[in-house]
């Protein structure tokens, strides 16, 4: 690649994934006024979750990466983001305590809304239309108007993620997420389920040891970290004219960063190492994340992260790992080995979703969380194996009371997909499958760290 990088360079490169626009002077306009707007996140925020991450590729913390498939329109609303960071913030108080470690927290959040596509066309019905790309493109309604991209939607999708920030930045620091709430966290429909019995017993414990803290003189009155917390976003960068409108050079640094959200990553199908979005992310400074599929070769891996990371910073890169419960065991050993042996610094994290969608009998994308949870086993296995810190999840989950994914302690069953399948795209967690996998990777943490 060549060394000279600015916000546009990408433009001269191969691009995959990228929707065609009818019109090209409405798209340059939208473009335009995007960069006119105040940037989403700051810099110095980048910053922050870089350092905390570099503090989990040292084998300090854990990170917590999760959100919706991809963000709509048609959702959006303060009861969707309030009934996310109640179960988000369960899941990081259940792997901090269990797990015995810090908590980053990275929702895929306030800007995850476009989509990358197996085929640029769909098929119902014996009608053959463009694909739907995500709110932030065309529309899901399957007809010949709505699924044509309209770069207004850029529009729309900045404003709903700039709403979205401000109710997750309230809510993170307003008194919503002081652990005195730690019981109010608890959504309805999870007060019977196994999940939310073990997590109120768990509640309990913490409530006994803020007393016990509280008759030592340590309040959330006079110890802000017991009644705020830190919440990060993150989204794949798909859509680079939308990321090259919000690359601002940071007043402070002179570096450029991404102001569309704290953390974004690159695709299975967009890191081809000489295409668009590799040239994008190489010069920006924030943390980026890379998904490894079972597609990738130790000796490519290698060619990424020299791209994205040439000077080895801690905390820049993580390589979120999502091969499918049965292929772990053949692709992750090499990876791994090849990046200890060339020296790079990463966070590892597992993606157990994306890699066991299947379809079911009933006609319905899902995932078994069986095979979730396995993926998950798999990668702290091989970890444990290849002298590896287990650095992370990335999961696909939701606040509501979906019926997505089958199995879990409440077990969804096939016949039960259509009650309240909900989601845009790829099937999500519902809150208590979500708050399930966190007490299942806590006992691993918890048993990991014993053994150590």
């Amino acid at each position: 690649m060549s060394s000279v990088w600015s916000p546009q360079s990408w433009r001269s490169k191969l691009i995959e994934q990228a929707p065609v626009y009818p019109e090209a002077a409405a798209l340059a306009a939208a473009e335009a006024e995007l960069a006119t707007f105040p940037p989403l996140v700051f810099a110095g925020e980048a910053r922050t979750l870089k350092a905390e991450l570099a503090r989990v590729s040292e084998g300090h913390g854990f990170v917590l990466q999760g959100g919706d498939c991809a963000e709509s329109f048609a959702e959006h609303g303060a009861e969707t983001i309030r009934d996310f960071f109640r179960v988000f913030l369960q899941m990081a108080v259940v792997l901090t305590y269990a797990g015995g470690g810090p908590v980053v927290k990275i929702g895929r959040v306030a800007g995850q809304f476009a989509k990358p596509r197996s085929s640029g066309m769909e098929t119902q019905g014996g009608r053959e239309l463009p694909s739907y790309r995500g709110d932030i493109v065309n529309d899901i309604a399957f007809t010949e108007e709505a699924r044509v991209p309209d770069p207004q939607r850029m529009i729309n999708a900045y404003r709903q993620s700039a709403a979205t920030l401000n109710l997750l930045r309230a809510f993170a620091t307003g008194g919503y997420a002081n652990l005195d709430r730690v019981h109010q966290w608890t959504l309805d429909f999870l007060k019977d389920s196994p999940a939310g019995h073990r997590y109120e017993e768990f509640a309990r414990r913490i409530s006994d040891s803020l007393e016990f803290m509280r008759s030592c003189g340590i309040t959330p009155d006079n110890t802000y970290q017991l009644r705020t917390t830190s919440l990060f976003t993150s989204h794949e960068a798909l859509l680079l004219g939308y990321e090259e409108a919000f690359t601002r050079i940071d007043s402070t640094s002179g570096h450029p960063y991404a102001t569309s959200g704290h953390m974004l990553w690159v695709g299975d199908r967009t890191r081809q190492i000489d295409h668009a979005h590799m040239e994008y992310l190489r010069g920006v400074k924030n943390p980026v994340g890379v998904k490894c599929g079972p597609s990738m070769t130790p000796g490519e891996l290698m060619r990424v992260i020299a791209i994205l990371n040439p000077h080895n910073e801690a905390g820049r890169l993580t390589l979120i790992c999502r091969f499918g419960s049965n292929k772990v065991g053949e692709h992750l050993p090499g990876l791994m080995r090849a990046v200890k042996a060339g020296g790079a610094t990463v966070v590892w994290s597992c993606d157990p979703m994306h890699g066991n969608t299947i379809k079911a009998a009933s006609g319905y994308k899902t995932r078994p969380f069986d095979a979730i949870m396995k993926e998950v086993g798999a990668f702290f296995d091989v970890c444990h194996a290849e002298d590896c810190y287990p650095g992370g999840v990335h999961v696909e989950m939701t606040g509501k009371n979906v019926t997505e994914c089958t199995g879990g302690s409440n077990a969804v069953m096939d016949e039960n997909l259509s009650d309240r399948y909900h989601t845009y795209c790829d099937p999500r967690l519902n809150a208590d499958q979500a708050l399930e996998l966190a007490f299942l990777v806590a006992e691993r943490l918890r048993a990991d760290r014993a053994a150590a």
